[in-house]
């Protein structure tokens, strides 16, 4: 992130309102993540976020169904899965609702584990790698920044995913290292 010239901050105070406006709408349609922090921030703030958190849902099944570079189709997801994980961490600079990116990364569980024949433990570790780390973020939400009541709606899902990856890929370090349960 660059640093804001003193002589940039100077120049602003003493422009007028609608040229500052100007320079603001200029900058919100060229940044995609500026223009969606105004838009929770100032614009829509009762449901920009929701509005923001469709999206990105509908942005995650784009990438999904995308076609990924891999030699096999575990790979290929890890990658789907690697392009899905920035998307939720562009979404987090933008929105503070911890509980929405909790949902978001919830939701790729679901896929994976639900919809997927890929398997776990094979010789394509960045499959299982990015799994874990999905793993590892969503507990880390669910136990450090979400509020208490929302722990009972997903420590059971949670736990169930936990004990799959660890029963068939628990040889790998970083699967090891994640909780037994929550």
């Amino acid at each position: 992130m660059a640093k804001v010239d003193p002589s940039i901050q100077f120049a602003l105070a003493n422009l007028k309102r609608n040229e500052l406006e100007k320079l603001v709408l200029k900058a919100a349609s060229k940044d995609k993540a500026f223009h969606d922090f105004l838009l929770v921030n100032y614009g829509d703030t009762e449901s920009g976020e929701t509005e923001l958190f469709q999206q990105v849902i509908a942005d995650l099944d784009i990438i999904l169904a995308k076609r990924h570079n891999g030699f096999s189709d575990e790979l290929k997801m890890a990658n789907a899965l690697q392009a899905c994980n920035k998307r939720i961490d562009e979404f987090d600079k933008v929105c503070k609702n911890k509980k929405y990116e909790l949902d978001l990364v919830m939701y790729l569980l679901q896929k994976v584990f639900h919809n997927s024949d890929l398997s776990f433990g094979t010789c394509f570790t960045n499959y299982d790698y990015r799994v874990a780390l999905l793993l590892k973020k969503a507990v880390n939400l669910l136990t450090k920044k979400v509020h208490e009541d929302y722990k009972t709606d997903y420590t059971e899902e949670l736990n169930h995913y936990l004990m799959k990856l660890k029963a068939l890929a628990n040889y790998f370090d970083f699967v090891e290292a994640l909780p037994e349960k929550i």
